[in-house]
């Protein structure tokens, strides 16, 4: 097998920290797991490299000499006692290698043993024990994602739905007032984990169906009410719908077009905090009579030249 740049395959610079090559091993090996891509040669593979290269460039000595000797690694400690370097005076990527030793290399410099997907340098470092080390390794299980559907009203209400996922059935808890698009996470409600890990979360986004009375935004609810002409005139009442049920408001004369009154508390539930609401914004539009008759319309005109 050619040799394997361990930096190139974590995705970190030269310089990395020890942290920053923790890091980037979890979430690839995560990500490559056998177990979790069962039929993914591709995958597999290059879970088999990941391993590879954290585990040389995870300890420190190891790291060392892999900086200082590269795919020539191994032989490190016999250049020590020898007071030099026995491959020519070279470090990574020198001369004079692959000519004049043999010591069960192709011409490319590399391994084989037996077809395996292991490369020289992992094989020679860990006697194949990297193969046990991997297997044994425990891995959190896959997040899920979910989608759940309710209505505006039940949105408004704390209520507790049974979902299915994966074939196992979970009762959740909606609080009132949650938004449109708002994610709800069940921790270890995911895929099981690898090698007794930890199971994935569960993340639930929740859809919200429009109403059909009240517009959303936040925790205030808006309407349109219509009246007549001869109430926004003279004044009178309107019946208001509200998500606890209707209520009469008192209409003033002379109320125009377009006015918008408001009634404290009557909007939606505040998310997580009882006894909050927001508000509810009404705004008047006056419906215009149409088809008088010819006395309604007289009437019309004489009221207009009492008006002039």
């Amino acid at each position: 097998m050619a040799y394997i740049d361990y930096y190139k395959v974590l995705g970190v610079d030269k310089t990395a920290t020890q942290e920053e090559i923790k890091k980037a091993y979890r979430k690839l090996a995560r990500k490559y797991h056998p177990d979790l891509n069962p039929k993914d040669k591709e995958a597999n593979k290059l879970f088999q490299q990941i391993n590879e290269a954290n585990e040389a460039l995870s300890d420190p000595e190891k790291r060392k000499k892999y900086d200082d000797y590269g795919e020539n690694w191994k032989h490190a400690d016999q250049a020590q006692q020898q007071g030099g370097n026995p491959f020519g005076g070279g470090r990574r990527g020198s001369a004079g290698f692959g000519g004049g030793f043999n010591g069960g290399f192709g011409g490319g410099g590399s391994a084989d043993f037996g077809g395996g997907d292991f490369s020289d340098f992992f094989e020679s470092m860990f006697g194949g024990g990297g193969r046990q080390q991997r297997n044994s390794a425990r891995f959190k299980g896959q997040d899920l994602q979910a989608e759940l559907k309710i209505t505006f009203r039940e949105a408004a209400e704390t209520h507790k739905p049974t979902i299915t996922v994966n074939g196992k059935n979970l009762r959740i808890t909606i609080p009132a007032g949650i938004s449109n698009g708002q994610v709800i996470k069940l921790k270890g409600q995911g895929s099981p984990g690898v090698n007794n890990g930890p199971s994935g979360d569960l993340f639930i986004t929740i859809t919200i169906a429009e109403d059909a009375v009240f517009k959303r935004i936040a925790d205030d609810l808006y309407l349109t009410k219509e009246i007549d002409l001869y109430t926004a005139i003279l004044g009178g009442e309107a019946t208001i719908d509200t998500l606890n049920g209707k209520v009469k408001l008192k209409v003033p004369a002379g109320t125009q077009n377009g006015t918008k009154i408001r009634l404290k508390g009557k909007g939606f539930p505040v998310y997580k905090k009882d006894g909050e609401f927001g508000n509810l914004f009404i705004t008047y539009t006056i419906n215009i009579p149409v088809g008088l008759t010819e006395k309604q319309t007289e009437l019309f005109k004489q009221l207009k030249e009492l008006s002039a």
